[in-house]
Order: structure tokens, then C-alpha cells, then sequence
């Protein structure tokens, strides 16, 4: 079920509405079915695919805790094998024939042949598996107890809000939520509203709208599109993949605090990052907080000879890069972000040896082009994200200034080479579909976002509106609720990270 869909809006409230009205011993069991229906209206089959995981996992949990020496890690790789496992067949395994079938017709130069198997990945897999991997490698640590009810245990795995894309949550912070008696709390309960609106705000009128542009030139031949399209298209996507990553963990966040469950925040104004490092701690923080304490740090992390700690850097990252998709896309975009903090680093260690740069280095104008150069990269890096294939991604990547001439001026060697700016080819992918006004509501909404994360601190800064006089607030979350029924997208468009 789509956050954005006229199901969710009958679904939420009437959960909302027997959630507080039941007793507190039967609230798991409505929850469990709850997010039950919730994941169900996807594809009902792949239910049996969590309990598997579920079941694997709850009895792993009991084996793990009771042995001793050699067995523990025993108990715990055969539960990494069977979620793992899970993943690879649903979302590598004709990725893996794929590769395998091409390098084999190479060898031989016999013609290529791929028999792929008709598999539709399970939504948010990757998400629940991480998290259910999480239980077990915590109770291995021995900083998490068996949970002994299977109910609980089922709901931390399944919990509706962030059961499709996260955030993922550890056993220690979700579990123990879910034997406290939520009252109903006004003041919880419309913070949850608000930034379940504001949710919808970024993926409707932002991201969605956004897509329209993005969508267009993306999704066909980049060959016969200037490279200021490319350009113009990779910079809204930074945007458009943020607003719904983001829209889409609000919602998650405010539907859980109706209910009284606080889930982590995953994100933290990751485009004013300064360098790449950064970045990465304030973009998409459960995940990457994960691939630090359960494959940086059991790597060495870096504590490790020099040599041997880039290594570290790049399998982390490639392993992200793996984790968004089976596509060699995905292995690039992580490489290279593995490479960009590896050479910042490098950069850095250079620059604070010389006092001149090491005095420079912390000046506001500083800080303000290392935020600018950052998010330069990591736009870069979004062409590999979202281009269909390598091929058009690294067309899309070494054209970027093509046609460039026809748009800045070359006056000074060459003044019959000048030509007007022509905007009808830059907004051609738009005008075709909805017109540049569409393209503005986005960007105006941008703006907005950026204003109030920057005004606002902490993980509820979007409600930095509470503390204002009242006719300052409602005036905001009127033209909020105006704008998303105004200008929303209301075509029930898919989350990009469901697909994950």
C-alpha cells in the first residue's frame, strides 16, 4: 500500500482509531495485522517470504544466545546464509546468470545467451532483511536479549510505517517501544499529523513534480539531448530523490508518532555536507550507520596500515552500491563515492600541512564552496544512480557540456560563434509533458524545504512552527495543506527507494 494513495488515507485512521480504542495486550496483534494488509496489498504471496525470515531469525535468536565458543558464530552465519540468501535469489540471481552467461559467450564467442527467470522482487526486501540481519548480529554481540514473544518479535520486522523502506531500525530502540502503553496525546498525535503532511508536501509537490522533468530525459535517448538537459535533469534528481526518500521517512516517522513509536532519523540536511564523509552521515544515517558497525568496523575500519584502509572504504561502499540494486550502475555510484572520500580525505591530510590552506580551511567562504564542490559530486554521482545502464550513464557523464557552445557566450576569440540562449531546447523535455510553470512550483518548494531545515535543529526541525504565534502557524498549515492539494501529484508514483 503507497503512503500516497487514497487506500492509505481509509487505511491510517482507522488503525489509528482501533489502535487507541483496544486494550494494550491486543495492540501488537493489531498492529501485526495491520502491517499484515498493509505489505499484503502489494502482493499477498510474498508474506510467507517475511515469516520465513521471521521464523529463521526468532529461533536463530534463542540458538545464538545459548551456545558457547564456535557455535554462536555457527548459529549466526547459517541465519546470514538463509537471509542472505533470500535477497540474492529475489534480487541477484538473474543479475548473477546474466554476467555469467555474457562472460561465458565472450570466452567462447558463442552468441549471448541469458535465460532468465521470471522473479519480481519483493518490495523493501533489502530493508527488512537488514533489519531482521541486525537482531541476530546484536544478539551475537550480546548486546541485545532473545525477544521470547514471536508476536513482538514479528511486528519489529513487519512494522507497517517502515516496513518498505526504513528506516532500519535496531532491536534495542524499536522493540522495547512496543511493551510501553501509548495513550492518546494530543500534542503527539498532531506533531505526527504535521509531519506526516509535511511528508506528503515533499513527495507530492517536490519530488513528483520534479519527476516530470527528470523522467523525460532520462528516460529516453540521451544521444539527441543537449547536455545542458543532462545537467539541468541530474541537479533536479539530486533534489527529486531527496524530497522522496525524505517525504517518504517523515511519513513513516509521523505515522509512527500518532501511534506513540519514535523511529530514527535518516536523514539530516545532507546537501549542505562539506565533504563526501559527511555527506554520508547525514544521508540515509540507518543505513549507513549499518554498514559501519557490521561491515566497516569488523573490517578494521581505520585502525588498520594505511594501505589496507581505501581497501575498506571501497568494499563498503560497493557493497552499498549493491545493496540499491543488482545493476552495475549501482557497483559505479558506489565505487564512486568510496573514491570521493578516500581522495577528499587524502586532499585534506595534504591541505592542513600548509598553514596558509590550513588557516583558509575554516573560513565561512571555504566552508561554502566545499558545500557547493559536495554537492557537485554527489549530483555526478546520481547520473550513475539513475541512468537505465552503464552505457547511457557514461554517455549522459562525458556529454554534459556538450552543444555547451551554443549556450555560453565565446565573444572574446570568437564572436560569430555567439548565440541567444535557447530556452525552448533547455525546457524541451518539459513543454512537451506540462510546461516550466510545474518546474517552478518545484523549485519554489526547494527553497522552502531548505529555509525551514536550515532555520529548524534536530530531527523534528520541520516543526519548528509549534513554538510561533497561532495565527503564524495555521496560516503555515493551511497554505501547507493548500499547496499539497493544489500542486500535488496525485498519480499514486511509486517511492524510488521501494524499489530497493
Amino acid at each position: 500500500m503507497l503512503f500516497n494513495s487514497f487506500e492509505f488515507l481509509i487505511f491510517f485512521p482507522i488503525v489509528v482509531l482501533l489502535y487507541f480504542l483496544s486494550p494494550y495486550k491486543l495492540r501488537v496483534i493489531l498492529l501485526l495485522v495491520a502491517s499484515c494488509i498493509f505489505y499484503m496489498y502489494f502482493k499477498p504471496e510474498y508474506l510467507l517470504i517475511l515469516f520465513f525470515l521471521i521464523i529463521v531469525d526468532y529461533f536463530a535468536g534463542f540458538f545464538i544466545a545459548k551456545a558457547k565458543g564456535k557455535k554462536r558464530l555457527l548459529y549466526l552465519i547459517l541465519s546470514l546464509i538463509s537471509n542472505l540468501g533470500i535477497l540474492f535469489y529475489f534480487k541477484y540471481f538473474n543479475f548473477f546468470l546474466e554476467n555469467i552467461f555474457t562472460i561465458l559467450s565472450n570466452l567462447y564467442h558463442t552468441p549471448p545467451l541469458s535465460p532468465m527467470l521470471s522473479i519480481i522482487l519483493p518490495l523493501g526486501l533489502s530493508f527488512h532483511t537488514f533489519q531482521s540481519m541486525s537482531y541476530t548480529i546484536e544478539i551475537y554481540k550480546r548486546k541485545q536479549k532473545p525477544e521470547k514473544n514471536f508476536l513482538t518479535y514479528s511486528l519489529y520486522v513487519m512494522f507497517f510505517p517502515q516496513l518498505v523502506a526504513g528506516p532500519i531500525e535496531r532491536p534495542q530502540h524499536l522493540i522495547p517501544q512496543f511493551y510501553k502503553k501509548h495513550a492518546f496525546e494530543y500534542k503527539r498525535v498532531t506533531d505526527g499529523l504535521k509531519m506526516m503532511a509535511w511528508g506528503f508536501f515533499l513527495k507530492l509537490v517536490i519530488a513528483d513534480r520534479l519527476a516530470v522533468y527528470v523522467d523525460t530525459v532520462y528516460n529516453n535517448s540521451p544521444t539527441a539531448q543537449p547536455g545542458i538537459a543532462f545537467i539541468l535533469a541530474t541537479l533536479l534528481f539530486s533534489y527529486q530523490i531527496y524530497c522522496d526518500f525524505l517525504g517518504y521517512s517523515t511519513i513513516a516517522m509521523g505515522a509512527a508518532k500518532v501511534l506513540g513509536f519514535n523511529l530514527v532519523n535518516n536523514f539530516d540536511r545532507p546537501y549542505f555536507s562539506r565533504s563526501p564523509a559527511e555527506f554520508w552521515r547525514k544521508w540515509h544515517i540507518s543505513l549507513s550507520s549499518w554498514m559501519r558497525d557490521y561491515i566497516y568496523i569488523p573490517l578494521g575500519g581505520n585502525r588498520v596500515p594505511v594501505y589496507i584502509w581505501p581497501i575498506n572504504i571501497l568494499i563498503v561502499f560497493i557493497i552499498s552500491g549493491v545493496w540499491h540494486g543488482a545493476n552495475w550502475t549501482f557497483i559505479i555510484w558506489g565505487a564512486l563515492h568510496g573514491f570521493y572520500i578516500i581522495a577528499y580525505l587524502l586532499i585534506e591530510n595534504i591541505c592542513m600541512r600548509l598553514p596558509l590552506i590550513r588557516a583558509a580551511w575554516k573560513t565561512k567562504v571555504f566552508k561554502f564552496f566545499q558545500v557547493i564542490i559536495t554537492f557537485l559530486l554527489v549530483s555526478f554521482a546520481w547520473i550513475f544512480f539513475r541512468a537505465r545502464n552503464v552505457q547511457e550513464s557514461w554517455y549522459i557523464a562525458t556529454h554534459l557540456l556538450k552543444d555547451m557552445d551554443t549556450y555560453i557566450p565565446k565573444i572574446i576569440y570568437d564572436s560569430s560563434r555567439f548565440h541567444a540562449i535557447p530556452l525552448a531546447t533547455i525546457f524541451e523535455p518539459i513543454t512537451i509533458t506540462r510546461g516550466v510553470n510545474d518546474l517552478i512550483v518545484a523549485i519554489i518548494g526547494i527553497i522552502v524545504v531548505e529555509i525551514v531545515y536550515y532555520l529548524g535543529s534536530g530531527p523534528d526541525r520541520w516543526l519548528i512552527l509549534s513554538k510561533k504565534p497561532v495565527y503564524i502557524r495555521w496560516t503555515a498549515y493551511i497554505l501547507l495543506i493548500w499547496s499539497i492539494i493544489v500542486f500535488g501529484e496525485f498519480a499514486k508514483k511509486q517511492f524510488i527507494y521501494f524499489a530497493f
